[in-house]
């Protein structure tokens, strides 16, 4: 098939694609910026979403359409809020509406847990924003769609957004890592080749105008996963708990509101936590150090010689 995948430079969109051409199907991707990862048997359009010539020439003769754009991050939709409205919901349905004037057989969107309930501040607004204008262009235009909920992610390509990713950061750079919530707040952690993976299998027609749970099967409360961290580097961290109320991020649970119910996804291999943890630490570590290469498990000097 001929995939178009809005967002496909980022983190989770990126891994998609890769799955996606892994797969035999033809890829076109659309973003701000070039891939980093672009492969040779992918195409890319640099553009932007709210652009209708570039979202009406990236769609056409397309398959299947995915949305993975937009602002995925909650303090930056938090302090954003227009700019989340404009890009995140106005950028759908200029998707949803070139879809739909193009005859594309399905529309794949990349949601959230968050839509669930009550936290996720503007971020969780738009993704629920989103997912009911999706569901009404599938009764009154029978487009058909998926969308994916997905859990808190982790894993290669990840940038200081990620919070994997900036806890291992803090940990290797000053061994204090500053957490807006509390020990006890509770996630499913799920790999991000684990998602890609399981983002795969809903191409097929049953996963059709369905919506999809995919999240980690380990749930760890956010302190356990700091004493993970510094038993792993070996050392004690200093934890700051903010606890701020305002910071968007749920405790225990983000249901409290429920929408269309969704099916949860399992892939059928799974990255340990532990595991992936200590794979975020090594290519943080490479970034950081350089000068020094992993071998046989150990970080040695790269011989210039």
């Amino acid at each position: 098939m001929k995939i178009t995948v809005f967002g496909g430079s980022g983190f989770l969109g990126s891994h998609i694609c890769d799955k996606l051409s892994d797969a035999g199907h033809r890829v076109a991707i659309v973003d701000l910026r070039p891939s980093p990862w672009l492969r040779p048997d992918q195409t890319m359009i640099t553009g932007n979403i709210l652009d209708e010539n570039i979202v009406r020439e990236a769609v056409e003769q397309a398959d299947m359409v995915f949305n993975y754009a937009g602002i995925a991050d909650i303090g930056e939709a938090n302090a954003r809020p227009v700019d989340t409205a404009r890009i995140n919901v106005l950028g759908n349905v200029m998707l949803l509406e070139a879809c739909r004037r193009a005859c594309v057989r399905r529309y794949v969107f990349a949601s959230s847990l968050y839509v669930y309930g009550k936290s996720g501040g503007f971020y969780r607004c738009s993704k629920q924003a989103c997912e009911i204008y999706i569901e009404n262009y599938q009764a009154m235009h029978n487009l058909p769609y998926t969308i994916l909920r997905y859990g808190s992610l982790y894993g290669p390509r990840a940038d200081s957004r990620n919070a994997i990713h900036r806890f291992v950061h803090e940990a290797l750079t000053s061994g204090t890592i500053i957490y807006y919530g509390a020990p006890t707040a509770l996630r499913e952690y799920v790999h991000v080749d684990d998602a890609a993976a399981a983002t795969l299998t809903i191409l097929d027609k049953e996963f059709e105008n369905q919506n999809i749970i995919i999240s980690g099967n380990q749930p760890m409360r956010v302190g356990d996963l700091f004493r993970m961290i510094g038993e792993m580097l070996g050392r004690e961290l200093s934890v700051s708990y903010q606890d701020d109320p305002n910071s968007g991020h749920y405790q225990i649970t983000p249901y409290s509101f429920m929408p269309k119910i969704g099916r949860k996804l399992m892939p059928p291999l799974s990255v340990d936590l532990g595991q992936g943890i200590l794979r975020v630490m090594e290519e943080e570590h490479k970034a950081m150090h350089p000068q020094f290469q992993a071998e046989g498990g150990y970080l040695l000097p790269t011989d210039d010689r």
